[in-house]
């Protein structure tokens, strides 16, 4: 490959977010030789990869969620908070007293079936989200001031819901949403198929997706050209809070129990990484949601690294912070502009 190709290479959306995930997992494959190895154990699939493509998977989800609210020129750092309500509802909702079985056995007891609970669970998550969006396109409060009423409530919500406790779910149906396998692969990965797919049928294959991008170029403009930039922005906040309170499923399931105080913390932050590292401008405009879960991918596998490298907790942040901060600068246009202007220089 030549160096103007590498330069024309460098400058195209997406090449950092794969490069950086690409050396982060030759990184962990130098370190340890077995970190690609995957085994099967009862039908299931096991290893160092799985491990973080499930644990990313509530990142994931919230990331796409979130890249349609930032495409808007909006934001939402609300989402952690609705993960915790989301899993309170849930928790409220199955009970928390352990029952015996058989001596010693543990029955799967719930106050209500799976099939009404995860609708609750959900439609109170959307209901978070379309109070952001009835605060910002209806009543024009700034997105980062409306989004925090939330932030700060929504976890005193949450709390309220499982009073105060850490509610513990003793009800193994449940656990399959964070734990459990299909087809030998974890089934939270099976959702974040799901949630992909509807989210690139809707966005790709109809023209909400350039009415998104619009209202994030130029919402007057938008407006002026007949688009329900009102409507549209209510909805894309009333599918992030649906996708946050997915993430919240997951994550009360994966740790059976449900925590209104620390479920989901710092998640919005995460998020908002995400979404940056994979491409997508706060400004709003166009949107990549491919990006997006590349970046919660990044998120997750540095995590990983840290930890399997023995970096003091303490430092954990401050190392991925450094690794956003590097990821970013390279995408800015001014560096992109920079290496173009090199690239036809003589």
């Amino acid at each position: 490959m030549t160096a103007a190709s590498l330069r024309r290479l460098t400058t195209k959306d997406g090449f950092w977010p794969i490069a950086v995930l690409v050396l982060l997992l030759a990184y962990n494959l130098i370190a340890d030789p077995g970190f690609f190895a995957i085994s099967v154990r009862d039908g299931h699939l096991y290893g160092s990869l799985i491990d973080i493509l499930n644990r990313a998977s509530s990142l994931m989800i919230i990331a796409m969620g979130l890249t349609l609210v930032i495409a808007t020129r909006g934001i939402d750092i609300s989402v952690g908070a609705v993960v915790a309500i989301s899993g309170a509802v849930a928790a409220a909702m199955i009970g928390g007293e352990l029952v015996l079985s058989g001596g010693t056995g543990m029955a799967d007891v719930t106050r209500y079936p799976l099939a009404v609970v995860i609708p609750c669970a959900l439609g109170v998550a959307t209901l978070c989200g379309m109070w952001n969006g009835a605060l910002v396109s209806w009543f024009g409060l700034q997105p980062i001031v409306a989004t925090l009423i939330l932030l700060g409530t929504g976890r005193g919500v949450a709390q309220l819901i499982t009073n105060g406790q850490i509610v513990t779910i003793y009800y193994s149906p449940f656990y399959v949403i964070g734990n459990g396998f299909l087809l030998g692969i974890p089934f939270s990965l099976f959702i974040v198929a799901a949630v992909a797919a509807v989210l690139a049928l809707l966005t790709r294959k109809t023209a909400l997706g350039l009415f998104i991008e619009a209202i994030g170029v130029n919402p007057v403009a938008s407006r002026l050209a007949g688009i329900r930039a009102r409507g549209i922005t209510f909805a894309v906040y009333a599918m992030c809070g649906l996708c946050a309170g997915i993430a919240g499923l997951i994550v009360s399931s994966n740790v059976k129990s449900a925590d209104g105080n620390n479920a989901g913390l710092l998640f919005e932050l995460d998020a908002i990484l995400a979404v940056v590292l994979g491409g997508t401008s706060l400004a709003g405009g166009r949107f990549t949601l491919l990006g997006s879960t590349l970046g919660a991918l990044i998120i997750q596998t540095l995590t990983t690294t840290i930890y399997a490298v023995g970096v003091a907790p303490e430092v954990t942040l401050v190392v991925k912070g450094l690794v956003v901060f590097v990821v970013s600068i390279l995408q800015s246009e001014r560096i992109k502009a920079l290496i173009g202007a090199a690239r036809r220089s003589p």
